[in-house]
């Protein structure tokens, strides 16, 4: 099924998809609760926020970086946003209107422009982190763009010229070594690479790893030995991309495999192991089991997204799942967790590659490639395989959860899960909910609507 849409139809230029374009610093907030004590530091999410009209068509992924942040101390809270200010779109301010096409219909920017800036927008919308003292706004086509503690943008960061190609917006810290593993992939050769930067932001490794043809890999895993790699058959059609089309296309014939990586031993290769396609956008996480990696994560029978003028004829639904790899004796097993829709899965992060025991998802409904709307998540209990819902209220639009950790609680899940959310009228609040007891704490409100996003993380003081 396919349509042509326009600025004036395309669902992700309308309602809380529609982009905003001030930039504001707003404090005190109104604050409907208590806000913890020792709830100290900021809230940061990344998203798209078109800062121009689109050319042709748009998809959601195309939009400018915007980092919306709240801080908080004492018990009081304050707003901040700012545009990530890439090259590309500081060419389109000079310009004064759109320069660059999308993944919904590619155009080569003027000849003079792509000496400049390259032939895409590194719109580093997508997710935003900090490592090594760095905070690192990221989208996964291009490197990482550094912004201020103020979150005004410093520029592009390449790990002092150490890094080559692009930067995956889901990399992993390693809570035991501080280390940051990552990977990019492209449509060029070599499609994978593999990289890990020390604790103190030093690229020390970086491995070329083969694939059979150029795919999206959006995110993966990593326990405390091994790397997991989820080749799915998203394929990249430059040919469709180079003249005007989508470079991304669904081709199931293309096949699947999971593979694994030492990380004591990188060099060494990827085993992989040939499963039945299906697509992941999103992992929870990881841990080692044995010889075998245990890994939690949302699973769609295909790729629940759709490009250009295509349109998915009926939702494709993510459901929570568990895969055990086992590279030695070469066997997936794959075994299902949940029946509802739910994707941006979530842990503390403290337990990245460790048998985490709670896992919370966002969940809603999910009316159609279009129409995804988020207004709750699940909260697993990985361990006993049990799960509660916790909704926002049925005219509340939401996201992902992120966990801040309670530093006076010992318990996994002590602390609270946080996410900016949208009522029916426009107003905007983030919401902060104590994940132990899923009792709502608080909600600071925000004197403007905040759109709707990608990832978020906690940043404690």
């Amino acid at each position: 099924m396919s349509t042509d849409l326009g600025p004036a139809t395309n669902p992700y230029l309308l309602g809380n998809y529609a982009p905003v374009h001030d930039e504001r610093d707003d404090a005190p907030l109104e604050i409907v609760g208590d806000l913890p004590a020792s709830l100290r530091g900021r809230y940061l999410r990344n998203g798209p926020n078109p800062a121009f009209e689109p050319l042709g068509n748009y998809h959601l992924f195309d939009g400018d970086g915007m980092i919306h942040g709240i801080e908080i101390a004492d018990g009081a809270a304050s707003y901040h946003n700012r545009y990530i200010e890439s090259a590309g779109l500081a060419a389109e301010r000079r310009a004064g209107n759109a320069l660059f096409g999308g993944l919904a219909e590619f155009r080569f920017p003027p000849a003079e422009l792509m000496a400049e800036v390259g032939v895409m927008k590194n719109t580093a919308n997508t997710n935003i982190i900090s490592h090594a003292g760095r905070l690192l706004a990221l989208m996964e086509a291009c490197p990482p763009i550094e912004l201020a503690a103020d979150l005004t943008t410093s520029g592009p960061w390449d790990f002092g010229g150490a890094l080559t190609g692009a930067m995956t917006a889901h990399p992993k810290i390693d809570p035991a070594t501080g280390e940051m593993l990552f990977f990019g992939y492209g449509p060029f050769p070599p499609y994978l690479r593999f990289h890990v930067v020390d604790a103190s932001g030093v690229l020390t490794t970086s491995v070329d790893i083969d694939l059979p043809a150029p795919v999206m890999m959006h995110d993966f895993v990593v326990s405390a030995t091994k790397v997991v790699f989820f080749d799915l058959p998203a394929l990249f059609d430059l040919d469709a991309m180079l003249s005007g089309g989508t470079g991304i296309r669904w081709e199931p014939a293309n096949g699947a495999r999971i593979g694994i990586l030492d990380r004591a031993q990188p060099e060494a290769g990827v085993t992989w192991i040939e499963v039945d396609p299906f697509f992941a956008f999103h992992f929870l996480n990881g841990h080692d089991d044995g010889d075998a990696v245990v890994v939690e994560g949302c699973r769609s029978p295909r790729l629940n997204a759709a490009f250009g003028n295509e349109r998915l004829d009926e939702p494709i639904t993510p459901l929570l799942h568990r895969w055990r790899v086992d590279p030695v004796a070469g066997t997936v097993t794959d075994t299902p967790l949940d029946d509802r829709f739910g994707d941006f899965p979530r842990i503390d992060d403290r337990m990245t590659g460790r048998r985490a025991r709670y896992g919370y998802v966002a969940t809603g409904q999910n009316n159609g490639s279009d129409d995804v709307m988020f207004n709750g998540f699940i909260k697993h209990d990985l361990v006993t395989n049990s799960s509660t819902e916790y909704s926002f209220g049925p005219d509340v639009m939401s996201g992902e959860v992120a966990f801040a950790a309670d530093p006076d609680r010992d318990s996994e899940d002590g602390g609270w899960l946080m996410t900016f959310a949208t009522d029916a009228s426009g107003d905007s609040a983030l919401i902060i909910v104590d994940a132990e007891a899923l009792q709502e704490v608080a909600r600071v409100r925000v004197p403007r609507r905040v759109p709707f996003g990608f990832h978020g993380n906690w940043f404690a003081a």
